[in-house]
């Protein structure tokens, strides 16, 4: 039987529904300065302030802890936790500033605080933000383990905020190159690994490492090298891909089909979790970010010097176009979705 995501205990599709009734509810903004600042997407939520917008976005590290505990090896889970977050400001043109942790735990463990500090202090330096703070809350009777979440603040200028509203037909998609797994699906990747009885400890060929420290490779860190693109070009939308795969372009604009016609090559470690799971490919697409951790969209005369500013530090291409339509394809996978 194939695996889904669904299966595997996460159905992204009953989360958006709790999400719809969750947001229908809340609407309230303040008045004056701290007044909301309407962004779609929903990359990250921004407030008024002068002639500048701060935003904020939150997010943790799912059952990646899991993968953590299990391999006893906390120490990369904190760079995860700033990355999901600082990548996802940059989306919208921001640069992130500050960052908090939050650490919910059922008892105090030495060991594993500092593992987690190590890891939050590397993805601060890569991201170029200042840990200000956080809280570590020992929850005994509600938390089995612990877990592990973060919000960061970024700013930008009103005039400079990336909607993705403006994505034209015509305009070219850059893929950038994950760094693997990243933060996202790991429910399913453990569920197809426990299928066959295959311990985190397992080495393939293919990896050259055992399995569970493929899983923990850190989420990539884009921050710098998108804040250069956004500095030096003109950009019209960009797209973190995390939860939901490739269905998080569809985000950038409700008029427009987001074409990728010669994607990024996955990394083996999806190859093989797609083989041991007899996952299909619709099933992978918007569940894992499948080799391409960031989408950004931008006409076809700003792609050279948008190539040139990325491929100094990490490995981007162009990998199809925007056309007239909805939603988004992947034509060499045979895969399309037209709900996010």
């Amino acid at each position: 039987m194939k695996l889904t995501y669904a299966e595997a205990g996460v159905d992204i599709d009953k989360k958006s529904e709790a999400i719809d009734n969750l947001v229908k509810v809340l609407g309230f903004t303040r008045q004056g300065v701290g007044k909301r600042v309407e962004m779609p997407g929903g990359y990250a939520g921004f407030i008024e302030f002068g002639s500048y917008a701060l935003g904020l976005c939150t997010d943790g590290v799912g059952t990646k802890i899991l993968v953590a505990n299990a391999m006893r090896k906390w120490d990369t889970i904190g760079i995860d936790c700033v990355a999901m977050n600082a990548n996802d400001l940059i989306c919208v043109g921001a640069e992130p500033l500050a960052f908090v942790d939050y650490i919910a735990i059922d008892k105090p463990d030495n060991e594993l605080a500092k593992q987690i500090g190590i890891g939050l202090q590397i993805g601060a330096e890569q991201a170029n933000v200042s840990l200000v703070g956080g809280e570590f809350a020992v929850l005994t009777e509600m938390v089995n383990g612990f877990d592990l979440a973060g919000t960061c603040m970024g700013w930008v200028k009103k005039s400079k905020l990336i909607s993705g509203r403006k994505c034209a037909v015509g305009d070219v998609i850059i893929g950038v190159r994950s760094s693997g797994i990243h933060s996202n699906g790991l429910t399913l990747a453990r569920k197809a690994l426990e299928k066959n009885d295959i311990p985190y400890g397992e080495k393939f060929v293919r990896l050259n490492r055992p399995v569970g420290l493929e899983l923990l490779e850190p989420t990539k860190m884009y921050v710098r090298e998108i804040l250069a693109v956004v500095r030096h070009c003109e950009v019209h939308g960009m797209a973190h891909i995390t939860g939901g795969g490739l269905r998080n372009l569809i985000r950038l604009h409700p008029d427009r089909e987001f074409r990728i016609e010669k994607p990024l090559e996955p990394q083996p470690i999806f190859r093989i979790l797609q083989e041991m799971g007899d996952i299909s490919d619709e099933e992978m697409y918007q569940t894992f970010n499948m080799g391409m951790g960031m989408a950004i969209v931008l006409p076809e005369k700003q792609v050279k010097k948008t190539l040139a500013i990325l491929n100094k530090t990490l490995e981007a291409r162009e990998v199809g176009r925007v056309y007239d339509g909805h939603g988004v394809c992947n034509s060499e996978a045979g895969v399309e979705y037209h709900k996010y």
